[in-house]
């Protein structure tokens, strides 16, 4: 199975920590030029002497705040000006604030749209002439189970993440020919700073220890822990590799199970 990267550049967003770091460990790992774009360059900064260079990666940092559609736009076409191209994006960014969705303000979701939809959007725009000039794109958005299954209290991010997912899936159909894929992986339950703040907004909701409310929740999972990030990057590597060309349009779960529906 061809999983190598050798030579192929990446572009990882919300690298600074978690999901997206794993994602961007891997892909060097794997022989890939990675770029990490994120709103903390002392935290990419971090994590960029922490990648694999045993191949002769080039890798860098970009700086942007995904709030900021504009910005994300403005900073990507300005590093494409400057020759950068990339056949791998890893959409990444952190969830909206929990909540009911019915007490929402519309700003919320207004703010979940651009973080989420709106800055992918600039990126796809901004990288896809390089792609099909290649004749290879990888997109890969890491988005949520809750795209089949809505999560109790994360009314914006439900609706948000939705959006995405039918996003990618018109993308999916519009790019095959170009020899782009567009995929979404969804995380479950996995060891992140946002999975600690989850569990600690339950167990303060129900009067409840962290432990107690850690043990509920794992209970929830088929396979009674929680997903390590190496093990989604892993899921998200193969995605980006040329073994999974003819797999575009789809919506994969890593999430020990969790997921009720098929």
């Amino acid at each position: 199975m061809n999983i190598d990267l050798t030579n192929k550049n990446a572009l990882v967003c919300g690298s600074s920590q978690g999901i997206g770091k794993a994602c961007a460990l891997e892909l060097a790992a794997l022989g890939a030029n990675v770029t990490l774009f994120s709103r903390n360059l002392s935290s990419l900064n971090e994590v960029l002497a922490e990648l694999d260079t045993s191949k002769g990666q080039q890798h860098q940092v970009l700086v942007a705040d995904f709030s900021q559609p504009e910005q994300v736009k403005q900073v990507i076409t300005e590093a494409i000006a400057k020759g950068n191209g990339f056949e791998i994006l890893i959409n990444n960014t952190g969830g909206p604030a929990p909540g009911p969705a019915h007490i929402s303000a519309a700003e919320d979701f207004i703010n979940a749209f651009n973080l989420h939809l709106v800055s992918n959007h600039h990126l796809v725009q901004a990288l896809l002439p390089f792609m099909k000039q290649q004749g290879y794109g990888r997109i890969i958005n890491v988005i949520s189970t809750s795209v089949k299954q809505p999560l109790p209290n994360l009314g914006v991010s439900n609706t948000i993440r939705g959006a995405v997912a039918s996003w990618a899936k018109t993308l999916a159909n519009e790019l095959g020919e170009f020899g782009i894929t567009v995929n979404n992986v969804l995380p479950g339950a996995t060891a992140t700073a946002r999975l600690d703040a989850i569990i600690a907004g339950k167990a303060k909701k129900q009067n409840i220890s962290i432990e107690q409310a850690t043990a509920n929740e794992k209970a929830t999972i088929p396979m009674r822990r929680f997903a390590q990030p190496e093990e989604f990057a892993a899921a998200a590597a193969f995605l980006a590799s040329p073994s999974a060309g003819y797999i575009t349009g789809i919506n994969l779960p890593v999430d020990g199970g969790r997921t009720s529906s098929l």
